[in-house]
C-alpha cells in the first residue's frame, strides 16, 4: 500500500515538472513568481479533478514576479517583465491588454509579446506598489481567451532618503551640578526608506559637537550628561549637534543633523556675599519714623528663588532703633528707622547685619554656611528743628462767667538744639475766630479774653503755635482743649412729689423707714452729683418723723413714735433740706407729705379715703349713697332752672321791637333758585325804623314807580349814637342767645374804602344802575335781566316825561 502511494506521488511530480518546463519562456532570467505558483496550483487542481473523473481546465497565464527599481535614470524605458499564455503559439493571434494603476501613463505593454515597460522614474516613498489587470484576447475578434487576472508591480527601494529630525531643533534643561549620566532629553530621526529592505532605514545617532559635556545613545537617541559638576555660574547654555546616519552608520549612508540647546537650571549652590564688610550711612535726626534711611546688598550668584536673601540685624546697638527688610525686586536690604533720632542724645550707631538664603538646598550644605555678615555704622546728622512741646496736648478747665483776663493754664515748648533758641507763643486765629482767649508770647500762659457761656459753647478747641526765635520758619503746634465748667446756678429739689403712707395703730417699734426719696438738680455736674439731706433746725423738735441721710444721694423718712390716729391728724408735712456739692453750693427745702391710713395686721394698706374716717361715727354705706343721690338731684334741678331761664330770655330777645339787627332765621323749605319769582318778602326782616314804608321785592317787577330817596348821611349823629348804644348793650348782655346772629348797621365809619355797604342806601343806587349786562350772562339770568331791564326802561320813560313838562 505504501509503495503504491509513493509511486502515485512520484508520477504527479513528474507531470507537474514537465508542464512547468514546457511553459517557461526561455528568455526570462527571473525565477517563477506569482504566475508560476498559480500555474502549478491550477495543474494540481486539474490533476485532482481528472482523478475524480471531471474535465480538466488548463490555466494558460505565465509571468515572472514583477519589480521595478525606483529612481531609474536610464534613457530607455525600464523593462519590468513579460506576460505570456500557453495559448499563444507564436503565430501572433493573441493580443495582450493592460489596465489599472498607471496603465498607459506609467506602464505600457507590447500587445504581441506581452513585455511590460515603465515609461518614467518611480519613487517608492510616493507610491510603493501598483495594482494592474492583464488579459489575453483574440487579435481578430477581441474575444477574451483567458479571464482577466490581477497582478502587482512593486517599486524596489534604494537608499535615497536621509534621516530627518521632525521635532528639531530641541530645547532641554538639566540642573547644574548633576552627576554623570543624568538624563537630559531624547531626539528621534525618521528615515522614509523601506525599513524591511536592507539597511536603508536603520539609523545610528552620534554627537558632532558638544563633547565632553554630553553623550548620546547611538540606538535610542537619549542625551545624557557626560561631565560631573557642571556649574551654571561658569557656563549656563550649551549647544549640542546631533547626527543621525542610515545604513547602520556605514560608509555611504545618508545623514541628517539637528541642534539641541541645553540650559543648566539653577540650584542653590552659592551663599550670599556682601561686596564689602563695612557700610557707612548718614541720616538726619529729623527723619520720620518708618522711613528708609539706607540700603545695603549681599550678592548671590544664583538666580530666582535660590537668590532670595533675608537680612537680619544682629542683636546689639541698633536693634531697637533700626530695622531692615528685603526689597523683593532687587534683593537689597533696606534699613528703616523704628524710633526718632536725637542728635543731642546720640550721634552714631554701629551694628551688624546678617544676610542668608531663604531656601537652602541640603545637598550643598557641605559647601559651608550659606550666610554672610557686614558691619553698618550710622551717623546722626544735626538738624535745626522746631520747638518741642512738653506735652502732646493740653486740657484746661474754666468756669463760665469767669472775668476776662483770668489765667486758665500754660503751655511750654523748648528748642532742643544745641543753640537753645528762645520760643515765642501765639494762638492760631483760625481756631479762635471770636478771640475768646489770649496767650502770653513769652511765658505761654493762656487767659480768657471774654466772658464764657457754657450753654453757648461748652468746649473750645484752640491751636497754640510755638515759633523758634532764631529761625521763625520753624514752628510747631499743639492742641489745647478748654472745657467750660458749669456754675452751680440751681438748687437741688426733690426728684418727685412723694406721698408717704403710714399705718395707724401700728404695733411695730419706732425708728422705722417708711419712705426712701432722692433729689435732682438742673445743673450739669462735672464729676457726679452729690446730695445731702437733713432736717431743718426749726423742725428738729418734731416728735413724729425725722430724716436719715443714706450717703448715696438718697434719704429716708423715719418714724419717731407709734400710734398715729387719723381722727386726730390725717396728714403730716415734713420739711427736708437738700444741699448739693456744686460751686458755690446750693440748697433748698422741700416738703414731704405723710398720710395716715388704715392697714391690716400684715401691714398692707386698707384705705386712706374719707369714707374710712366717717365709718366710726356711725354712718353706713347706704346713708352715704343716699346723701350723694340727693346732691345729684339738687344739681339737676338747678341746671334745668337755669336752662329755662335762658330760653325765656332768648324768646324775649327775639321778639323785642327795639332790636335793629337782621336776625338769621332758619327755614326748612328750599327756595326755587334764580327762577323763583314768588319768594317771600325780605322787607319783613328789615328794621321798621329804617324802612317804614314802600317795601318791595327785588325779584319781581315793581307795580308802581318809586321816587328815589336821598341816601342816608354817614355823618348822622343820631344813627351813630344809636349804633354805639346797641353795641354796648350787646357787649354787656350775659343772657345773649347761644346761637349766632347777624346784625346789619347803616353806619360803616368814615375810614371805609368801600364806603357804606348798608341796604339803607341801596334803593337809590339800584335805581340808577344799568342792568343790560345781565342779558349777556346766559339763559339762567334771562328772568333776572327781564325784571331789571323793564324797571330801567320805566324809570327812563318817567324821566323823559318830566323833562318834557
Amino acid at each position: 500500500m505504501l509503495t503504491r502511494n509513493c509511486l502515485l506521488l512520484f508520477l504527479w511530480i513528474l507531470v507537474n515538472a514537465g508542464s512547468v518546463s514546457s511553459s517557461r519562456p526561455p528568455s526570462s532570467p527571473l525565477g517563477r513568481g506569482r504566475a508560476g505558483r498559480e500555474h502549478a496550483r491550477s495543474s494540481a487542481g486539474s490533476a485532482r479533478n481528472g482523478a475524480a473523473g471531471f474535465q480538466r481546465v488548463k490555466r494558460g497565464w505565465v509571468w515572472n514576479q514583477f519589480f521595478v527599481l525606483e529612481e531609474y535614470m536610464g534613457s530607455d524605458p525600464q523593462y519590468v517583465g513579460k506576460l505570456h499564455t500557453d495559448l499563444d503559439k507564436g503565430d501572433s493571434l493573441v493580443k495582450y491588454t493592460l489596465s489599472g494603476d498607471g496603465a498607459g501613463s506609467i506602464f505600457t505593454i507590447d500587445q504581441t509579446t506581452g513585455d511590460i515597460h515603465a515609461l518614467r522614474s518611480l519613487d517608492r516613498e510616493e507610491k510603493p506598489y501598483y495594482t494592474l489587470r492583464a488579459q489575453a484576447v483574440d487579435i481578430d475578434t477581441n474575444t477574451p481567451l483567458e479571464p482577466e487576472s490581477e497582478f502587482v508591480i512593486k517599486v524596489q527601494d534604494i537608499n535615497d532618503n536621509e534621516p530627518k529630525f521632525l521635532e528639531g531643533p530641541y530645547v532641554a534643561s538639566v540642573p547644574e551640578m548633576s552627576p554623570v549620566g543624568t538624563y537630559v532629553t531624547q531626539v528621534t530621526a525618521t528615515d522614509a526608506d523601506d525599513p524591511t529592505y536592507g539597511n536603508s532605514a536603520r539609523v545610528v545617532y552620534s554627537i558632532l559637537h558638544g563633547q565632553p559635556y554630553f553623550s548620546v545613545d547611538p540606538k535610542t537617541g537619549v542625551i545624557k550628561t557626560a561631565l560631573p559638576n557642571m556649574d551654571r555660574e561658569v557656563k549656563e547654555e550649551y549647544q549640542v549637534l546631533i547626527q543621525a546616519k542610515d545604513m547602520g552608520g556605514q560608509l555611504g549612508g545618508l545623514a541628517g543633523t539637528t541642534i539641541v540647546n541645553i540650559t543648566l537650571s539653577d540650584v542653590n549652590d552659592n551663599p550670599p556675599r556682601f561686596s564689602k564688610s563695612f557700610f557707612h550711612l548718614r541720616v538726619p535726626e529729623s527723619s520720620a519714623v518708618g522711613s528708609a534711611i539706607g540700603r545695603i546688598k549681599a550678592h548671590d550668584l544664583d538666580i530666582g528663588r535660590n537668590a532670595e536673601v533675608e537680612y537680619t540685624i544682629v542683636p546689639g546697638d541698633g536693634g531697637t532703633v533700626f530695622d531692615i527688610t528685603t526689597n523683593d525686586y532687587n534683593q537689597e536690604g533696606i534699613v528703616i528707622l523704628k524710633r526718632p533720632l536725637d542728635y543731642e542724645s546720640k550721634k552714631a550707631y554701629t551694628f551688624k547685619v546678617e544676610a542668608s538664603n531663604a531656601h537652602i538646598d541640603p545637598r550643598f550644605q557641605s559647601f559651608g554656611a550659606f550666610k554672610d555678615t557686614a558691619t553698618v555704622k550710622i551717623n546722626v546728622l544735626d538738624v535745626d528743628e522746631p520747638p518741642v512741646f512738653n506735652k502732646p496736648s493740653y486740657v484746661m478747665d474754666v468756669y463760665e462767667d469767669t472775668p476776662a483776663g483770668t489765667i486758665i493754664g500754660a503751655v511750654t515748648a523748648q528748642d532742643l538744639d544745641a543753640s537753645s533758641s528762645p520760643v515765642r507763643y501765639s494762638i492760631d486765629w483760625r481756631s479762635d475766630l471770636d478771640s475768646y482767649f489770649d496767650i502770653d508770647p513769652v511765658e505761654g500762659t493762656i487767659s480768657t479774653n471774654d466772658l464764657l457761656d457754657r450753654e453757648t459753647i461748652a468746649q473750645h478747641n484752640i491751636s497754640v503755635v510755638a515759633t523758634k526765635l532764631s529761625n521763625p520758619v520753624l514752628t510747631s503746634r499743639v492742641a489745647v482743649t478748654v472745657h467750660v465748667l458749669d456754675i452751680n446756678e440751681f438748687p437741688p429739689e426733690l426728684a418727685s412729689p412723694y406721698e408717704t403712707l403710714v399705718c395707724e395703730n401700728t404695733t411695730s417699734s419706732s425708728s422705722q423707714v417708711i419712705q426712701t426719696f432722692g433729689a435732682k438738680d438742673k445743673d450739669v455736674p462735672s464729676a457726679g452729683q452729690q446730695f445731702s439731706f437733713r432736717t431743718p433746725k426749726e423742725d428738729m423738735k418734731n416728735k413724729n418723723f425725722t430724716i436719715r441721710d443714706f450717703g448715696n444721694n438718697t434719704a429716708g423718712i423715719v418714724t419717731k413714735r407709734v400710734g398715729f390716729r387719723r381722727r386726730l391728724q390725717e396728714i403730716y408735712f415734713l420739711p427736708v433740706v437738700i444741699e448739693d456739692n456744686g460751686y458755690p453750693p446750693k440748697s433748698s427745702t422741700g416738703t414731704l407729705t405723710i398720710r395716715v391710713c388704715g392697714c391690716q395686721s400684715d401691714g398692707s394698706v386698707l384705705s386712706c379715703s374719707a369714707e374710712a374716717i366717717f365709718l366710726p361715727v356711725g354712718l353706713s354705706t347706704g346713708a352715704l349713697i343716699a346723701i350723694l343721690l340727693c346732691i345729684v338731684i339738687l344739681l339737676g334741678i338747678v341746671v334745668l332752672y337755669v336752662s329755662l331761664r335762658r330760653q325765656k330770655k332768648k324768646e324775649t330777645l327775639m321778639s323785642s321791637k327795639e332790636d335793629i339787627r337782621d336776625n338769621v332765621i332758619h327755614y326748612d323749605d328750599e327756595g326755587g333758585g334764580e327762577e323763583d319769582t314768588h319768594a317771600f318778602d325780605m322787607g319783613t326782616l328789615r328794621n321798621p325804623k329804617v324802612v317804614k314804608e314802600n317795601l318791595y321785592r327785588r325779584d319781581v317787577k315793581p307795580e308802581m314807580k318809586r321816587s328815589p330817596k336821598p341816601p342816608v348821611s354817614q355823618d348822622s349823629a343820631d344813627i351813630r349814637d344809636f349804633i354805639h348804644q346797641r353795641l354796648v348793650e350787646h357787649d354787656l348782655d350775659n343772657s345773649a342767645p347761644p346761637y349766632d346772629s347777624l346784625a346789619t348797621y347803616a353806619y360803616e365809619g368814615e375810614g371805609s374804602v368801600a364806603e357804606s355797604l348798608s341796604s339803607i342806601e341801596s334803593i337809590t343806587v339800584d335805581l340808577e344802575e344799568d342792568y343790560d349786562y345781565l342779558r349777556d350772562w346766559g339763559p339762567r339770568f334771562k328772568t333776572l335781566a327781564g325784571i331789571f331791564g323793564e324797571q330801567s326802561e320805566t324809570q327812563s320813560d318817567s324821566t323823559n316825561t318830566e323833562n318834557a313838562h
